[in-house]
């Protein structure tokens, strides 16, 4: 397990105030310093990432700023609680058929000098006899 940011001084990076903005406080609130978390391997903690419409993950891009990735991270809120969520793989993303939302949220650490944004993801409201096209592609293709 490790820790979903790098400290508890991260700020909001040219904050504004979005349509999915409950999304992000919940999954920030929840996230906060020092929560740790690791992917699940345990179905009952894990929704039905692809029978559930309403269903949605964030994704955490950690980055040196102005330098390399360090990692991508996929978090989902729980089955049976919206306000605690599970580390899920990029993988389960791809096979549930989510695409990346236009709207993401940049938190940076000064302390440390690092870099976040927050990406929402939803299941692509594609006709079914469809989606199967894009479950071949390769995972770094889910960032579109």
């Amino acid at each position: 397990m490790t820790s979903i940011f790098c400290c508890g001084s991260i700020k909001p990076y040219r904050p504004q105030y979005l349509l999915h903005q409950t999304k992000f406080n919940t999954f920030i609130a929840w996230a906060s310093y020092p929560k740790a978390a690791a992917p699940s391997s345990n179905s009952e903690e894990k929704p039905d990432l692809a029978e559930n419409p309403q269903i949605f993950a964030i994704q955490v891009v950690q980055q040196v700023n102005y330098g390399p990735l360090e990692s991508k991270r996929y978090f989902v809120p729980m089955a049976h609680e919206q306000d605690e969520f599970v580390e899920v793989t990029e993988e389960d993303l791809i096979q549930a058929n989510f695409k990346k939302l236009n709207s993401y949220k940049n938190y940076k650490c000064e302390v440390h000098d690092k870099f976040f944004e927050l990406n929402v993801y939803q299941k692509d409201p594609v006709n079914k006899h469809h989606w199967r096209v894009n479950l071949a592609r390769p995972a770094s293709s889910i960032d579109l």
